[in-house]
């Protein structure tokens, strides 16, 4: 995991990336563990999903390396903050009950060191990842306007079953998935969150809460704005996509991950 990069990502993160009731009750369902359970949240970010769970009466362990984000999570009672990445969590054998790990995946350095570290701390599971694999999902009209972000996402995430081949540790975890398109009203704004709202692109905090946007080539950002600004206004791009705007989910390859015994 890039500290430098979850601290850019990092400031002011909760004004756009809230936990989704959605996302926590798919999580929980997959997980299936009883209250007090130990948890560890990998990439845990500025806790919001930490902290719902723990409102669900387990006990968490979050996981984050950017000081940026533990800083601005709220304190809650059932969790403990850890410093440290998916590649070296700071926890003992066999000391959690499960793990989730939510649109963190893709800045993992390491997918197998951290499908080691995971296993030796939960060797029976259950893990359940929320990430995204583009090659899964629909072509988004996104790609028309930031090209390169869209083509970075294929090497930012592996295919799922890489991920999942690589975390089921050679066949010893078995695996499920599901699909999850985007909610017209995702209250986690990830990049392709405003499938049906392109003005929002125009938002800087959004654009700095995306690691796509904010790891990307400035002069690409502001030529992509720049056409989104020109067809918008021509009303170009509502002749292409203006349906999605009445649309109430869109499959741009969001998915859940389960593995375990």
């Amino acid at each position: 995991m890039n500290k430098v990069i979850y601290n850019l990502i990092g400031l002011n993160y909760n004004a756009n990336r809230r936990e989704d009731s959605r996302i926590i009750n798919i999580i929980n369902g997959l997980l299936d563990l009883p209250v007090g359970s130990i948890i560890a949240d990998i990439g845990a970010g500025t806790g919001n999903y930490s902290n719902a769970f723990a409102d669900l009466e387990y006990n968490v362990k979050a996981v984050e390396p950017s000081e940026e984000m533990r800083n601005q999570a709220i304190p809650h009672k059932n969790v403990t903050w850890l410093d440290g990445t998916a590649e070296s969590i700071p926890l003992p054998d066999n000391s959690v009950n499960g793990v989730m790990i939510v649109l963190a995946l893709h800045h993992f350095s390491s997918l197998t060191k951290a499908s080691e570290e995971i296993y030796r701390i939960c060797p029976k599971g259950p893990v359940v990842l929320f990430t995204l694999d583009p090659r899964c999902g629909n072509e988004p009209w996104f790609k028309e306007y930031f090209p390169e972000i869209y083509r970075q996402d294929f090497e930012s995430f592996p295919s799922i079953d890489t991920v999942a081949d690589t975390l089921a540790m050679n066949n010893k975890w078995s695996w499920v998935m599901k699909p999850f398109p985007l909610p017209s009203d995702l209250s986690d704004k990830n990049l392709y969150s405003a499938w049906n709202e392109p003005e929002r692109y125009f938002d800087p905090q959004f654009r700095q809460n995306t690691s796509g946007m904010a790891k990307a080539d400035k002069k690409e950002v502001e030529t992509g704005l720049e056409k989104l600004k020109n067809d918008l206004e021509s009303g170009d791009w509502d002749k292409k996509y203006g349906y999605l705007r009445e649309a109430k989910e869109f499959d741009a390859g969001f998915l859940f991950l389960k593995l375990g015994r």
